[in-house]
């Protein structure tokens, strides 16, 4: 250690103790102060008397007073004993009964927490548990609602489909009938007009209109050469059901009427040599002879 730092060490603890010496006399100098003021006697009180002169003479003729007491002195009041120091005590002992009271208000607290606790799990689990159900539940409802929509939407597709194909089916075999009924009276036309351009149905239809001018009354009107176009309908066997004159070459009502007559008077007609040579509706030529 150098001699300047070894010097202001010492210094430095000349001085704690200088301080240290300073502080314990000035304690003591005030224990002795209080001390001695809390020891000191109280100051006696003294009463002043006044006095005058008074002339013998006087005092002769006057009756002695009495003679007074003087009054005793008041005691000196004794010095106030020092207050005993009250001696530090520590903290009361706690009651055994008082600890295992709150103990127990301590445990009883603990398992009234615990158990709200427990409960509040539990209704926290079984509203977890409930809402899962509910989305459970709702998912199979939807679930359940897409499949009934999307068989729903199968089935009407598949009946549209089989009512399409079905009308379809009933207008391909509508088309086919028309087609073959076409075909049937295009062929029956052709018959009918090959049965009524043959010499047959030529022979039928004279034969007819023979029988027609035999029932025919000539009206006292009807001029030489008249013609009349005539449409019969008839029934297999002959039977006329109506006659109607379309034409005549003049006229004249009575001749239409006198025609219409003679075919009525001539039903039944003749049938033809074929039955398939028969028709319903004729058209004939009615022109009588002179």
């Amino acid at each position: 250690m150098s001699r300047s730092r070894k010097s202001l060490t010492q210094g430095r603890w000349r001085a704690i103790a200088l301080s240290l010496m300073l502080h314990s006399a000035i304690v003591v100098a005030a224990v002795y102060g209080w001390f001695t003021w809390k020891h000191q006697p109280p100051e006696v009180t003294t009463l002043a008397i006044e006095g005058s002169v008074v002339d013998e003479r006087a005092l002769k003729k006057i009756a002695p007073p009495p003679k007074t007491e003087p009054p005793p002195p008041e005691p000196v009041p004794e010095p106030e004993p020092e207050p005993t120091p009250v001696e530090e005590q520590g903290p009361p002992k706690p009651d055994p009964a008082e600890i295992e009271r709150k103990q127990e208000e301590e445990r009883l607290a603990q398992e009234k927490l615990e158990a709200e606790k427990k409960e509040a799990e539990q209704k926290e689990t079984e509203r977890l548990e409930a809402e899962k159900q509910a989305a459970a539940k709702a998912a199979a409802e939807k679930a359940a609602a897409e499949k009934a929509a999307a068989e729903k939407k199968a089935a009407e597709k598949k009946k549209a489909d089989e009512a399409a194909a079905a009308k379809k089916a009933a207008e391909e075999k509508a088309r086919q009938a028309q087609q073959a009924e076409l075909r049937k009276m295009l062929e029956a036309e052709e018959r009918g007009n090959a049965i009524r351009n043959s010499d047959q149905a030529a022979r039928w239809h004279a034969a007819i209109v023979a029988r027609i001018e035999r029932a025919w009354i000539r009206p006292p009107s009807a001029q030489p050469g008249v013609t009349c176009i005539v449409s019969v309908s008839q029934v297999p066997g002959g039977e006329v059901t109506a006659v109607k004159v379309n034409s005549c070459s003049v006229p004249d009502a009575a001749l239409r009427e006198s025609v219409e007559a003679a075919v009525l008077r001539a039903s039944p007609l003749p049938p033809p040599p074929d039955p398939a040579l028969f028709e319903r509706n004729l058209e004939l030529t009615f022109a009588p002879q002179e």
